[in-house]
């Protein structure tokens, strides 16, 4: 069955890879990466809940979690680092995957639905929209922490299809699940997606992302 819709990941497809972000966040505060993955797995094993999917499904707000992980952290580093600028390192690190964006608009102008699926911060919106383009390329944008559910939650990927069929009934009110191609950087999102029915690309380079992209399309866009 023919394509239709496009729904495309945010950080980490159109964007540089996110582990840059990370990097960056341990250069400037010197706190290892591998330090905020065991303190927050810590978290996950004590209260059974992970601290950074309960923030990106907006259970959290992003200070309860930067307050958490600075009470953890203090377990390995012997004092209670400052996060609260957590964001802006972040984000600074982060640049749009241009050809990606380019690739996405492409997608649009030759006529296909695009939507735009994230795990993210509720607080952190205003920056990554100001990123690239979102209304202009996207015509909704399902985002984790507004919905309270997330990647690779198969009930995500339902939403995101009933709101594409609601938002043009017209023409998109039969769409299926098979008519979808998804992208995004994590298998593990990706392969959920598969088990719906829906085409999942899983973005590791541009040149290899975008052929298979272009396959699954049927065009050379």
């Amino acid at each position: 069955m023919a394509i239709r819709a496009v729904i495309c990941d945010f950080g980490g497809v159109l964007t540089s890879p996110l582990v840059g972000s990370f990097m960056a966040f341990q250069d400037q505060t010197g706190i290892p990466a591998e330090a905020l993955g065991t303190a927050m797995g810590r978290v996950y094993e004590r209260d059974g809940m992970h601290p950074l999917y309960e923030l990106e499904k907006g259970h959290v707000t992003e200070h309860e979690f930067l307050s958490t992980l600075r009470t953890e952290l203090a377990v390995e580093l012997g004092h209670e680092p400052e996060l609260h600028d957590f964001k802006e390192i972040y984000f600074k690190a982060l640049n749009p995957n241009e050809e990606m964006i380019a690739e996405m608009a492409a997608a649009r102008d030759a006529g296909y639905r695009m939507a735009m699926l994230t795990n993210n911060v509720r607080e952190w919106e205003p920056l990554w929209r100001a990123m690239l383009p979102v209304d202009e390329v996207f015509e909704l944008v399902v985002d984790s922490a507004f919905v309270g559910m997330r990647k690779p939650e198969p009930e995500i990927y339902s939403l995101t299809l009933d709101r594409l069929r609601a938002h043009d009934p017209g023409e998109l009110g039969d769409l299926t699940f098979s008519e979808c191609l998804f992208i995004d950087d994590f298998e593990v999102n990706c392969a959920a997606a598969r088990e719906l029915g829906i085409h999942a690309v899983r973005f590791s380079t541009n040149e290899q992302a975008l052929g298979e992209i272009r396959d699954a399309l049927g065009t050379t866009v």
